[in-house]
């Protein structure tokens, strides 16, 4: 069903795509046409990624007239915009700032001290580990795949966990496209959920890091580089998030998805229960500031020292989600540190249909509110300081979903359909995570009774 967005007033704005793109200023700087002529397609905006030596600076978002951005349009707002951060890092580089940006790029130089860093990094990379957990997405999965064997990292093999398929398709794909990849380790897990089949991909690990994303992503060539240069900060850190960016906004459902906060921001932060803490009341139930599940890796040894993921919350579970969030809160509140490093960068495939989208944001609600009850099921101790802190994290969550994510205004305002599903979501999910929880155990009783029934001397009784 086709939906519009709408200005306060009730005026309809018209939707169209934005082409999302990268600028590394080292390099040229291209053109940028408002009509595909592969597809017909007229862009009205751009989402720009503007880079450094690779090192990402931030995104600018661009309207696209008939004609479309010369190179000197694109170099003048790209300096309007970012001279300070430009300059900023060439400093950091030893490098000699810069009074303008030509469309030529920035002069070259001997090189930055960051490349520098990057390759010392590189020559003592640690052995690391990608789990993707997959399900029915075979072609989407291949692509995924194809990103993370372009991966500049040395050192690292690829987990995936092919969770409760529903055929063999991914398996012989798998089989047949990189049969000879010495990288690549396929295992299936029987049992459907996200949380379940992460766990599964973590007793694969034999290397001391380990990084988590998902089937429906590209990822950036320094992924895996600065998510391992985060665990560089301090000894302690058990965790890193990255920055998640749109792979394509053709629709206006992935548009809103967008505003849903994928992406924290393009300083890196770090968090715990220290010197680290952020001036938030909520903090740390609020784990959505720390990243997504997408984008994430732990020191093996620590994640299962806290016991992996809640196998009760996730994709796949009736609490839909969560499971990120309850790891990177035991993280912080075990007294480890957490490092978003932006320059972990990915990107994601949005859905394309609104009423995904619709789904999609009950199952954010649904998620959030688990993931709270989960924190409550996994450290009763903290039972008066979360019955205080909830209400608060409702009012908090909504108000963020209505307002603040509400985009750049050009499209109109937040749709109250999806703020109203998230909080139906919200309401359900307590519920949702004492039920996941349940079957859980029931499960477990009958494997047991099962293996009991099955041994030496004993015959199942069905």
């Amino acid at each position: 069903m086709p939906f519009s967005l709408t200005s306060p007033r009730g005026e309809r704005s018209p939707f169209f795509p934005t082409r999302i793109l990268e600028v590394e200023l080292e390099q040229p700087l291209p053109s940028i046409a408002a009509l595909d002529p592969a597809t017909g397609t007229r862009y009205g905006r751009a989402l720009v990624l503007v880079r450094v030596h690779t090192y990402p600076l931030g995104t600018m978002r661009l309207q696209l007239p008939d004609r479309g951005l010369d190179a000197a349009d694109l170099s003048e707002a790209i300096w309007s915009q970012f001279r300070f951060e430009i300059n900023q890092h060439l400093v950091h580089d030893h490098l000699t700032p810069v009074n303008k940006l030509d469309p030529a790029g920035l002069p070259a130089g001997r090189t930055p001290r960051c490349e520098v860093e990057r390759r010392d990094l590189l020559a003592r990379a640690p052995f690391a580990s990608v789990v993707v957990a997959t399900h029915d997405r075979t072609q989407s999965l291949l692509r995924t795949l194809d990103t993370l064997l372009a991966l500049d990292y040395p050192n690292f093999e690829v987990i995936v966990v092919d969770n409760a398929p529903s055929n063999d398709d991914t398996a012989r794909a798998i089989a047949q496209r990189y049969g000879k990849s010495d990288r690549i380790c396929y295992v299936r897990e029987p049992q459907p959920g996200l949380a379940i089949a992460h766990n599964r991909g973590l007793e694969e690990v034999h290397a001391p890091l380990v990084a988590f994303t998902d089937d429906d992503v590209e990822v950036d060539r320094h992924w895996l580089t600065h998510l391992v240069r985060g665990f560089d900060l301090a000894p302690d850190v058990a965790c890193v998030t990255g920055m998640i960016l749109p792979a394509e906004m053709e629709t206006e459902a992935q548009y809103l998805i967008e505003q849903y906060g994928y992406g924290k921001g393009f300083t890196r932060r770090v968090y715990d229960m220290g010197e680290n803490r952020p001036q938030n009341a909520l903090y740390p139930y609020t784990a959505g500031v720390f990243g997504s599940g997408a984008n994430m890796a732990f020191r093996t040894a620590v994640l299962r020292q806290l016991g992996g993921f809640d196998p009760a919350l996730g994709a796949g579970s009736k609490a839909r989600g969560g499971d990120d969030l309850a790891a990177f809160f035991r993280v912080v509140t075990e007294g480890y540190k957490l490092v978003y490093e932006p320059a972990a960068i990915l990107y994601h495939w949005h859905r394309r249909e609104y009423p995904a989208l619709k789904y999609q944001a009950y199952g954010y609600g649904v998620g959030l509110m688990a993931f709270l009850t989960s924190a409550l099921y996994q450290r009763p101790s903290v039972l008066l300081d979360l019955v205080r802190r909830v209400p608060q994290g409702m009012i908090y969550a909504s108000r963020l979903r209505a307002s603040s994510k509400a985009g750049d205004g050009e499209l109109g305002s937040y749709p109250r359909e999806l703020v109203g599903h998230e909080r139906r979501g919200m309401l359900h999910g307590p519920l949702a995570y004492l039920v996941s929880r349940w079957r859980l155990r029931r499960r477990t009783q009958k494997e047991r009774a099962w293996q009991q029934a099955s041994a030496p001397g004993r015959q199942p009784t069905g």
